[in-house]
C-alpha cells in the first residue's frame, strides 16, 4: 500500500540517521555522468536494479520501479549541473520507511569523474536495522551500476 513519507530537504543526507556513503571512479567526463543522471528513462539501462524510470511533473520528479517490485514518486530538490544532483521519495510501497533522500555528487578526478552517492534514510527501527544491514548489497549495485554507465558512456 502506497504511502506518503515525510518531506526532507538536501540538509538530510548530512544528518539521516542511517547514512550509506559510496565513491567510486568513473573514465566518462562529470558532464556526461550529470547528463546521464538527469536522464531519467535511462536509468533502467544502466542501474540493474531499476526496472523502469520514468520523470514526472514536468522533470519536477521522478517514478521509480525496482526489478523486486518496490516503487517510490521521487521529488527532484537539487539539479546543479554539473555538480549535484539529488532527491527525496515522497511515497513509496516499501514498509517501515518514513524518509529517503539521495545524493549524487560530481568531482572531476584523474581525466574522469568521482562520483559520490549519498542514500539517507529514516523509519523504524526494524526498518533502520534492514537498511544498515543493506550497506553491503547496496556497495555493489552502486559499483555494478557505475561500471554499466562508464561502458555506455564510453563505448
Amino acid at each position: 500500500m502506497p504511502r506518503r513519507l515525510r518531506p526532507v530537504e538536501l540538509d538530510f543526507v548530512a544528518t539521516a540517521p542511517v547514512r550509506h556513503v559510496h565513491e567510486r571512479d568513473m573514465a566518462a567526463p562529470v558532464e556526461a555522468v550529470y547528463r546521464a543522471l538527469e536522464d531519467v528513462p535511462g536509468w533502467a539501462e544502466w542501474f540493474a536494479q531499476v526496472s523502469a524510470a520514468r520523470p514526472v511533473d514536468a522533470g519536477a520528479g521522478r517514478d521509480i520501479t525496482l526489478t523486486g517490485g518496490i516503487r517510490f514518486r521521487e521529488t527532484v530538490i537539487a539539479a546543479k549541473a554539473p555538480e549535484v544532483y539529488a532527491y527525496r521519495v515522497d511515497v513509496t510501497n516499501l514498509p517501515g520507511v518514513r524518509a529517503i533522500a539521495e545524493e549524487w555528487r560530481l568531482t572531476p578526478a584523474r581525466g574522469g569523474t568521482r562520483v559520490r552517492w549519498t542514500f539517507a534514510t529514516d523509519g523504524t527501527a526494524a526498518y533502520r536495522l534492514a537498511a544498515k544491514a543493506a550497506r553491503g548489497g547496496q556497495a555493489r549495485a552502486f559499483r555494478d551500476a557505475l561500471r554499466a554507465l562508464d561502458r555506455r558512456l564510453n563505448p
